[in-house]
């Protein structure tokens, strides 16, 4: 019995391996490119190809290259953190947007990184390195930062015992200074990232609750780092993160005269 449970977990490894081999770099990859990417040999990605593509976890182009089927996407949208969460976000980042005509995101955390779930961009916005679905460490973005300030002990002691990856000279890499930054993030109900994924950009998050006041989810303005007025932003983020967490069930304590959980 051990050893029968040992080859399945080691099979399903493989087809998990195979549908890591995807990734925001990788969207679309030959038999070849998966078998390498997965650490298979060729026949046994073909194998996993095969059966990954007739359930519909892969497309395969005219071109015989392979893509992330729709199949996936119809899985992934029964996540409580992807479709619901975004429908109940959708009005308040649509407020927002049309408040600002600047950069709207909506995140979940995942482990260390943060999860990019929604994104409206206008097109005189300011260009962001961020798309639905992307990764990024929490240290070096406004959600990023929200959600970590609000995480688990253990999470922010691992964040900030772990490696800082630097993406420009403004990138937060001392571990003293992202807990000073989240016990701000905490103290205010804001995070404010300024230059650190892109040296023109600038980012204001405040935190999304559920219904029994855990943090969930941050939504954030991304404006051109030059000009930004910060102190005008942050009541707008506020609304929408506070309207957000409204649909999702979330009640302001009521010795809470700002209407917010601090």
């Amino acid at each position: 019995m051990a050893g029968r449970e040992s080859a399945a977990g080691s099979a399903s490894g493989r087809l998990l391996a195979v549908l890591a081999a995807f990734d925001h770099e990788h969207p679309a990859l030959s038999l070849t490119d998966i078998a390498r990417r997965a650490g298979l040999s060729l026949s046994t990605a073909h194998r996993l190809v095969a059966a990954l593509t007739v359930w519909g976890a892969l497309e395969r182009d005219p071109g015989g290259v392979y893509h992330v089927g729709l199949r996936l996407w119809e899985l992934a949208a029964l996540a409580p953190r992807g479709l619901a969460l975004r429908q109940a976000a959708l009005p308040f980042l649509e407020d927002l947007y049309e408040a600002t005509h600047e950069n709207v995101q909506l995140a979940v955390r995942d482990g260390a990184e943060v999860v990019y779930t929604e994104w409206i961009s206008g097109r005189s916005a300011v260009g962001v390195r961020i798309q639905v679905g992307a990764r990024w460490p929490l240290h070096a973005t406004g959600v990023g930062l929200a959600l970590l300030a609000h995480a688990a002990p253990g999470v922010q002691d691992a964040c900030c015992e772990g490696p800082l990856a630097a993406f420009t000279p403004y990138t937060i890499t001392d571990p003293a200074l992202l807990r000073r930054t989240l016990a701000e993030v905490r103290r205010t109900g804001v995070a404010v990232s300024s230059r650190q994924v892109t040296e023109d950009a600038l980012s204001v998050a405040a935190p999304v609750r559920a219904a029994d006041g855990s943090v969930v989810a941050a939504v954030s303005l991304v404006v051109p780092w030059a000009g930004a007025r910060v102190p005008a932003l942050i009541p707008a983020v506020r609304v929408a993160a506070r309207g957000i967490s409204r649909a999702l069930g979330w009640r302001p304590p009521p010795t809470d005269r700002a209407g917010w959980a601090r």
